[in-house]
């Protein structure tokens, strides 16, 4: 199989909060079937999977006629688990990979033309990412929001669980912007990047994006108009089926 643009959605069952959440019905489906025919729907993918470790999610991506490909239990990050399983694909070393995270149900499909655009553009950019200007003052701080500093030409400087840009004056603002979840990589750089030690950082904050750029490798930033809901608890769920049905707005 040869394609220029693949996506690559990792999902594992365990999870300290929330256990079997890919699962997890959602108005009639299981959760990574919402994620998968979101993907299915951006312009620019022409193949999808689903890569995981666990024999009931395979199986329930194979019931709802997706691709799924069985990956080692051993990978430390959902990017590892891409990487292991792009390895089935024949991909070429310029190929775009795109990371979507099985938690995001409702993410809007157009926000994967974004994050690939980049790449298109630039065949110098190896790794890219979306972000999106925080509206509510609460994200500024909660540590499951992530913030970003970026540079002038929107390469990220630092991600952090903390918020940053730290404000000294109080006659001052700031805008700040929170990370999504979203990725995409060259094909190459893929395998480069899962073969990085884990940096300091990295395992400080639990943000596997600073693996790349405690090694000096750049991550271009594109501002999404489009904000999303990751799912982490059975709560975040709920509030998720009350936005698919409509009984409240994002």
């Amino acid at each position: 199989m040869k394609r220029d643009i693949v996506c690559i959605i990792p999902s594992r069952y365990e999870s300290s909060r929330f256990p079997g959440k890919p699962l997890a019905d959602l108005c009639g489906k299981p959760m990574i079937q919402h994620v998968y025919e979101r993907v299915s729907k951006a312009k620019a993918v022409p193949y999808v999977a689903v890569a995981t470790d666990d024999d009931r999610i395979f199986k329930a991506v194979k019931k709802f006629g997706g691709n799924a490909i069985m990956t080692s239990a051993a990978h430390r990050s959902g990017t590892d688990r891409i990487s292991e399983a792009v390895k089935t694909l024949n991909l070429a070393a310029d190929a775009i990979v795109v990371n979507i995270q099985g938690d995001q149900p409702i993410f809007e499909p157009v926000q994967v033309d974004e994050v690939i655009a980049p790449l298109i553009a630039d065949s110098a950019i190896v790794m890219s990412t979306l972000i999106y200007k925080i509206i509510l003052d609460e994200e500024i701080t909660h540590p499951h929001a992530v913030k970003v500093a970026f540079d002038n030409d929107y390469f990220a400087l630092y991600f952090s669980r903390a918020t940053i840009p730290y404000v000294r004056a109080s006659s001052m603002k700031a805008d700040y912007y929170k990370h999504h979840g979203i990725y995409a990589y060259r094909r190459d750089f893929l395998r480069t990047f899962t073969a990085l030690p884990e940096g300091v950082l990295e395992r400080l904050e639990a943000l596997e994006q600073l693996r790349a750029i405690e090694q000096g490798y750049r991550i271009k930033v594109v501002v999404t108009p489009h904000d999303s809901v990751e799912v982490d608890t059975p709560e975040e769920l709920e509030r998720v089926r009350r936005l698919l049905t409509g009984k409240e707005a994002i």
